[in-house]
């Protein structure tokens, strides 16, 4: 059953130098507070998992966490590219980073199988892309009732999947709602798993949409709004100044670094980081 615990706490008990981890929400319900307690436990040589890395993997792989990336579509939304990431691929800073590319449909069949207990994924994909030339998880499969020649892809199986929700009841079930990527399939496809929310409550609202049963989760986090600068359907919206401001932030090197220093490193947790930010806030 879930336990109850602090972030600093879960990410310790979870999240190991190696590990294959993924921080998984779709524009919505970002991870941000549990991959900030990944850069200020300093945990490095993570194979970094996610459909859509965004500026959150920017700050990890910014910070050194990762060696390794697999993912699908990867930038900074609406606004341009991920430049630590970029950097650590065409420069190797801080370190060198390895990636493993699909599609969107490929790294949702991934989770699926790994979420259902199946050695691989079969779809209709990545015909008319080279992407098959370059990826070695991605392999032609004939169907044996058809004939038909498909794509197969192995199952994702993440030593530790990280995501966040709205609520908890005071069982240990979980319930989002809003715009969802990937979340339930991550959990149950995991070794470990955490889920950060926003609140606890006696009864999950009737708005939600997904629900995880205790027994699936590992870790229940009380993180008020852990997935700034991301949004959390009717709890915050998007801090699209933020995004807009990581452009410059990220270019620099030693503006990140800097960054990360002052709001991540320097800051005893989630909260602290989201005061400084107000703080710093236009007004």
């Amino acid at each position: 059953m879930a336990a109850f615990t602090g972030l600093a706490e879960a990410i310790a008990g979870n999240v190991r130098d190696g590990d294959v981890v993924a921080l998984e929400g779709f524009t919505h319900l970002i991870p941000y507070a549990a991959g900030h307690e990944i850069i200020r436990q300093g945990r490095r040589d993570l194979t970094l998992v996610r459909m859509t890395p965004d500026v959150l993997y920017d700050q990890m792989i910014g910070a050194g966490c990762a060696r390794r990336l697999v993912f699908s579509w990867g930038g900074n939304p609406g606004v341009g590219s991920l430049h630590r990431f970029r950097e650590a691929v065409e420069h190797q800073w801080p370190v060198p980073l390895e990636l493993e590319e699909h599609s969107h449909a490929g790294m949702a069949a991934r989770y699926v199988a790994g979420a259902s207990g199946l050695p691989f994924g079969v779809l209709r994909g990545y015909v008319g892309t080279d992407l098959p030339a370059h990826t070695s998880t991605i392999a032609p499969i004939t169907c044996p009732f058809t004939g038909e020649v498909l794509t197969a892809v192995p199952a994702l199986r993440p030593d530790v999947g990280i995501i966040h929700a709205q609520q908890a009841d005071r069982e240990g079930n979980v319930g989002l709602w809003g715009i969802q990527g990937v979340q339930k399939e991550v959990v149950l496809a995991s070794a470990r798993s955490i889920v950060t929310v926003e609140e606890i409550v006696d009864t999950l609202d009737p708005r939600v949409t997904v629900t995880l049963p205790s027994w699936v989760v590992t870790d229940i986090v009380h993180v008020p709004r852990g997935a700034r600068p991301s949004y959390a359907h009717g709890y915050y919206e998007r801090d699209n100044d933020f995004y807009q401001s990581w452009e410059a932030i990220s270019r620099d090197r030693d503006a990140c670094t800097e960054w990360l220093a002052l709001h991540v490193l320097q800051a005893a947790d989630f909260a602290e980081h989201l005061a400084l930010v107000d703080q710093e806030a236009p007004a």
